[in-house]
């Protein structure tokens, strides 16, 4: 079941990119996560860093990379307990639009049915210190 969250940012599109791209800024938003890729579609992606006490690398590939429109991208977390195996990736889009020179911004995430509620919580949380740290 896909979990989703919107947000409108006062911002205009180019800049909450920038914030959604740039590994020195993710982290300062994303709990610290050193984010590593190339944004080619097809590339790997890795989500680096210490949660709780507990260091971690999660990963993934690059599906869709549209400039200042759409991100999508296959998620493998190493706290799921699932096993690195392709049924055990989830996929997360997200998808801008520009709105009165204010941005529109969506993630949508497809989690276990019994994980939506979490996953949207993670989401807001992410998504409340992005819009803090860009307007």
């Amino acid at each position: 079941m896909a979990a989703k969250v919107s947000i409108t940012i006062r911002a205009p599109i180019e800049k909450v990119w920038e914030h959604l791209t740039r590994p020195e800024l993710v982290k300062k938003y994303f709990f610290g996560t050193e984010i590593q890729t190339d944004w080619i579609p097809g590339s790997p992606i890795y989500w680096r860093g210490t949660w709780e006490g507990k260091t971690y690398e999660d990963k993934g590939k690059v599906l869709e990379f549209r400039l200042h429109q759409r991100i999508s991208y296959l998620y493998w977390s190493s706290f799921s307990g699932e096993p690195d195996l392709p049924e055990s990736y989830q996929t997360i889009t997200y998808e801008l639009h520009s709105e009165d020179g204010n941005t529109a911004l969506t993630v949508r995430q497809d989690c276990m049915d019994n994980m939506k509620e979490h996953c949207e919580k993670n989401w807001r949380m992410v998504l409340d210190g992005l819009k803090k740290q860009v307007e």
